[in-house]
C-alpha cells in the first residue's frame, strides 16, 4: 500500500538553451633533451537564454541566470627523465577546469518559479490527505504528454504547494583544479611500470539548499527501553524545522507531536537556492604493469586505491536539496557518495595480422582489427541505510481487512496478559474507505469479543480543533470524521461475566 503521493503540475516542457564560447592557446617546448615544459591556458564563456523564465515579486532572484566573463583557467606540465639506459621519466601536471552549468539547472530555473508550478504531496497516513488519495497505480490527475499546462483540481489545492529554484546573487562557475605527478620506467623482460598519483579538488560546486525554512529548534527526546515503560535516564536531542509539541491535547494525543512547518514566506514552498558553496576532494594512485607482446598482444595490469570526500554538491541530480540542515551545511562533508577505496582491473588487446602482404584482399578485411577486454573488481561505495515502512505498523497493513485481522491478534495477546477484572482501552477512528463508511470502532470491538475481551463502553471523543473541508461537493457526501472512539475493554473474572 503507497504511503505517500508526488506529483508536478504545469508545463513540464522547457527551453534550456545557453551558448558556450571557448579559446584555447598552449604552447610546448623542450628546453634541453631531457625536459620539456607546456604551458597553456583558455577562457570559458556560458550565456543563457531568458526564453520561458519569468519573475517573482516574492523572491528577485527567481529568473536570473549566472553570467561570469572572468573563467580564466591556466594550466602548466613538465616531463624529465632521468637516466640514459632505460630512464626514468617524470612527469606532472596542474591545471584549473572550469565546468558548464547543465541544462537541467537552467529548467529547475523556468519550471520552478513559483507562480505556475503546482507540487502536490499527499501522506495516506493523514486521515484527511488520505481521502483524496489516488489508488494505485492510478494518477491524480492524468495530465497530457508534451507542452501542454496541466492544472491541478481544486480538491487538492489546499495540499499543494508552490516551488521556487533559483542561483544565488553570488553564485560562481564550478571549477575543478587537478594536480598530477606519474614515475614510469621500462623493466626487466619488455615490462613497463608505472607510478601515478593524482589529486583533484572540485571548488564552488552546485549544491542546492532550501532557504524558505525557519531556524531549528532542538528538542530532548526521552530514551525508554524496547517495553516502552522503563526510562533510560538519558535523551536523544532532536533538530527539527517544525515546531513539536510536547502537551497533551486532542489534536495532540500521544506527545511529542510535530506541528505544521510554518515557512517564512508562507505563500511559498521550498526556495532551492542553486549555490556555489559545496566542494570535493579526491585522492588517488595507481600502480600499472604493462607488457606489450610478440604478435600484436598488449597486457595491462592496474591497481588503484582512492579517497573520495565532498561536502554534499548535487552531481548532476535535479537541482533539488542535498543539505539535511540548511542552518548547518559544515555538517554535509563526509565520503562522496562515488567513493570507492579499492580497484583492480586488467585488460588485454589483440591485433592480429594474419594474412601476409601478398593477400591484399583478405588483409584488407581481416587484418588490422582489434579485439580487447577488461575485467574490473572494485570496493563497495558509500550506501545510507534507511527504512521505510515498517511492517510491524500496523498502519502498514495492505487493506482495512487485513488491519481488523492483525487488531484481533494485538487483542489476543492483551487478554493473555491482563489480570482478570482488569479493563484496556483503545482510541480509534472510524474510517472512509473506497466510497464506503467503515465504522472502525464497532469493528474492533467485535474483534475484541472474539479474542476474549468484553466491550463495555464506548466514549465518542469529539477533535474541536478538526478542519472541515467540503469532500464530495457537489457531487456526493463524504463527511468530516471529527471524532474518536474510545472503546473500553474488559477481561471478565473466570466464571462471571456482566
Amino acid at each position: 500500500l503507497p504511503r505517500y503521493y508526488m506529483q508536478n503540475f504545469g508545463n513540464p516542457v522547457s527551453h534550456p538553451d545557453s551558448n558556450d564560447y571557448a579559446a584555447f592557446a598552449q604552447d610546448t617546448a623542450r628546453l634541453t633533451p631531457k625536459f620539456s615544459l607546456s604551458l597553456g591556458v583558455r577562457y570559458d564563456l556560458q550565456t543563457f537564454s531568458k526564453k520561458g523564465t519569468e519573475s517573482n515579486p516574492l523572491w528577485p532572484q527567481a529568473e536570473k541566470m549566472p553570467l561570469r566573463g572572468t573563467n580564466f583557467a591556466p594550466r602548466v606540465g613538465i616531463g624529465y627523465a632521468f637516466g640514459n639506459d632505460r630512464p626514468l621519466m617524470v612527469r606532472a601536471g596542474f591545471g584549473i577546469f572550469y565546468t558548464r552549468i547543465p541544462g537541467i539547472y537552467q529548467s529547475a530555473i523556468i519550471n520552478n518559479n513559483g507562480l505556475s508550478d503546482n507540487f502536490l504531496f499527499l501522506d495516506n497516513a493523514d486521515y484527511y490527505q488520505h481521502q483524496v488519495f489516488p489508488a494505485y497505480p492510478n494518477a491524480a490527475v492524468n495530465c497530457p504528454r508534451g507542452a501542454v499546462s496541466c492544472t491541478m483540481p481544486a480538491a487538492w489545492q489546499q495540499y499543494a504547494t508552490s516551488e521556487l529554484s533559483a542561483f544565488a546573487p553570488d553564485f560562481r562557475t564550478p571549477r575543478v583544479q587537478q594536480a598530477s605527478l606519474s614515475l614510469e620506467r621500462e623493466l626487466a623482460g619488455g615490462f613497463t611500470g608505472t607510478v601515478s598519483y593524482l589529486f583533484v579538488h572540485g571548488v564552488d560546486m552546485i549544491r542546492a539548499r532550501d532557504v524558505n525554512l525557519p531556524a531549528p529548534t532542538y528538542y530532548s527526546y526521552p530514551v525508554y527501553d524496547p517495553t516502552g515503560s522503563i526510562f533510560q535516564n538519558s535523551f536523544y536531542n532532536v533538530e527539527s524545522f517544525s515546531t513539536w509539541q510536547t502537551s497533551h491535547a486532542i489534536s495532540c494525543p500521544y506527545p511529542p507531536c510535530i506541528n505544521t512547518l510554518d515557512r517564512p514566506i508562507s505563500q511559498l514552498g521550498a526556495i532551492d537556492q542553486l549555490e556555489s558553496a559545496a566542494s570535493s576532494v579526491y585522492h588517488g594512485m595507481t600502480v600499472s604493469l604493462r607488457k606489450r607482446m610478440s604478435g600484436g598482444l598488449d597486457f595491462r595490469l592496474a591497481y588503484t586505491w582512492a579517497h573520495a570526500i565532498d561536502s554534499g554538491q548535487d552531481a548532476l541530480a535535479t537541482g533539488a536539496p542535498t543539505v539535511q540542515n540548511s542552518y548547518s551545511t559544515k555538517s554535509e562533508k563526509a565520503s562522496s557518495v562515488t567513493d570507492q577505496r579499492q580497484r583492480l582491473s586488467i585488460s588485454a588487446i589483440e591485433e592480429p595480422n594474419p594474412f601476409a602482404a601478398g593477400q591484399k584482399v583478405l588483409a584488407a578485411m581481416f587484418d588490422h582489427w582489434k579485439i580487447s577486454g577488461i575485467m574490473t573488481y572494485g570496493s563497495g561505495r558509500p550506501a545510507s541505510a534507511m527504512v521505510s515502512g515498517d511492517p510491524a505498523d500496523l498502519a502498514n497493513a495492505p487493506t482495512h481487512d487485513a488491519y481488523l485481522g492483525l487488531m484481533e491478534r494485538a487483542f489476543g495477546e492483551v487478554a493473555r496478559v491482563l489480570r482478570p477484572g482488569r479493563y484496556a482501552a483503545v482510541i480509534v477512528r472510524d474510517a472512509y474507505l473506497d466510497g464506503r463508511y467503515r465504522f472502525t470502532g464497532a469493528e474492533l470491538a467485535a474483534r475484541a469479543e472474539v479474542a476474549g475481551l468484553v466491550p463495555k463502553g464506548d466514549i465518542v471523543w469529539y477533535q474541536a480543533g478538526t478542519r472541515l473541508r467540503p469532500y464530495g461537493y457537489p457531487r456526493a457526501f463524504v463527511p468530516n470524521i471529527a471524532h474518536q472512539h474510545i472503546v473500553v475493554l474488559r477481561r471478565e473474572p473466570l466464571g462471571r461475566r456482566r
